[in-house]
């Protein structure tokens, strides 16, 4: 959905989704409620994820992307230090408490505008507190509704984004993801029987809701405690081409159809000096003819040590605004490259390696 303050946004699939949900719930009151009950959900998590991004800017943390489920926002950080920061001190407690305050507080606020326009009108103590046929009165309870969903110690919600922070100060960031996740799977599972119990739909989507985000914070967790034990030497090429400054545009896409690569190291001796891809070379052929490599070569890159985690290098490629490829250097020589195009078949061979080396050693 674009940049916000410097942020990617995205939505899960699911939430538009809820729009037909909510289409179900309205009932006899008609498609334009149902539509009006989605948009006063949805405008209870953006009050939440501004109030949100708004303290991770005063913390100082960076922000790669935001995906927004309807139960509110889960963050992708765009350094290790930030992911770090949003889990200790005065940034976990902010970040925790600031989205149901911002949401508490849009209710009084809301309640106190509606009440002074409509009266006793607006019945904001009856039930159903949420429905398409009182959307002002809903548009009231939803507020509350999602400060006091995010007050459960159900992780990814904030209550549980707290329990997973004073778990990892003793035992770890990864353990305590994991753990943190599995209470949050749990709870999203009682609160969906509950539901069904107590005929509440709204209690069974919150619960739903609880187990996709818990799902993909799991998945999140495992993926990183992967990467960070790979490390450069098992995944990089070894057997990749070069470029020089001064080799001409010409010359340069004739190695690059001899080449499964997209980008090559710009080398002037040992030293790397830049990186080109195949389709710079094409473009500056098609437009200002021939020419040389150092004319068209980016000076601004990143490298990466053989020792270096695979999790470090990933978190490099993404702060790289489109960057592709990685270099892996020693003592300023380069040993090899980490591109976006030959990762995934380098860790599924990896992990067929690992699998064949316990095979062999269990035997």
């Amino acid at each position: 959905m674009g940049r916000w303050m410097g942020v990617e946004l995205r939505i899960h699939a699911f939430f538009p989704l809820l729009a037909a949900v909510c289409l179900l719930l309205s009932g006899n009151s008609g498609v334009l409620r149902g539509l009006g009950l989605f948009l006063v959900l949805a405008f209870a998590v953006v009050v939440r994820e501004a109030a949100r991004l708004i303290t991770a800017a005063w913390l100082g943390l960076r922000l790669r992307a935001v995906l927004l489920l309807p139960i509110g926002g889960l963050f992708a950080y765009a350094n290790p230090e930030s992911q770090e920061g949003s889990n200790k001190g005065i940034g976990q407690f902010a970040l925790a408490f600031v989205g149901p305050l911002a949401n508490a507080l849009t209710a009084v606020v809301l309640a106190v505008a509606l009440l002074g326009a409509a009266g006793p009108d607006l019945r904001l103590f009856e039930q159903p507190w949420i429905s398409a046929a009182w959307l002002l009165r809903s548009l009231i309870w939803m507020q509350l509704g999602m400060a006091a969903l995010h007050l459960l110690p159900a992780y990814p919600l904030d209550g549980g984004r707290l329990l997973r922070g004073n778990f990892a100060r003793a035992h770890g960031l990864a353990p305590a993801g994991r753990a943190a996740s599995g209470v949050g799977q749990l709870l999203a599972l009682a609160a969906m029987i509950g539901g069904m119990l107590l005929q509440s739909p709204w209690l069974i989507i919150a619960g739903f809701f609880i187990m996709v985000g818990a799902q993909i914070e799991d998945q999140g967790v495992f993926f990183q405690s992967v990467v960070d034990t790979v490390h450069m030497r098992e995944v990089m090429l070894t057997d990749f081409a070069t470029l020089s400054p001064s080799d001409t545009l010409a010359d340069a896409l004739t190695r690059c159809i001899h080449s499964l690569q997209d980008d090559f190291p710009v080398v002037r001796g040992p030293q790397l000096v830049g990186i080109v891809s195949r389709q710079r070379i094409v473009d500056a052929l098609r437009s200002d003819g021939n020419g040389y490599i150092q004319s068209v070569m980016s000076r601004a890159f990143q490298v990466a040590r053989p020792e270096d985690t695979l999790g470090a290098t990933i978190r490099r490629l993404n702060a790289g605004h489109g960057l592709t490829l990685i270099p892996v250097t020693e003592s300023g020589r380069v040993v090899g490259i980490v591109s976006v195009q030959n990762l995934m078949s380098s860790m599924s061979l990896l992990a067929e390696q690992r699998r064949i080396e316990r095979e062999d050693a269990s035997e």
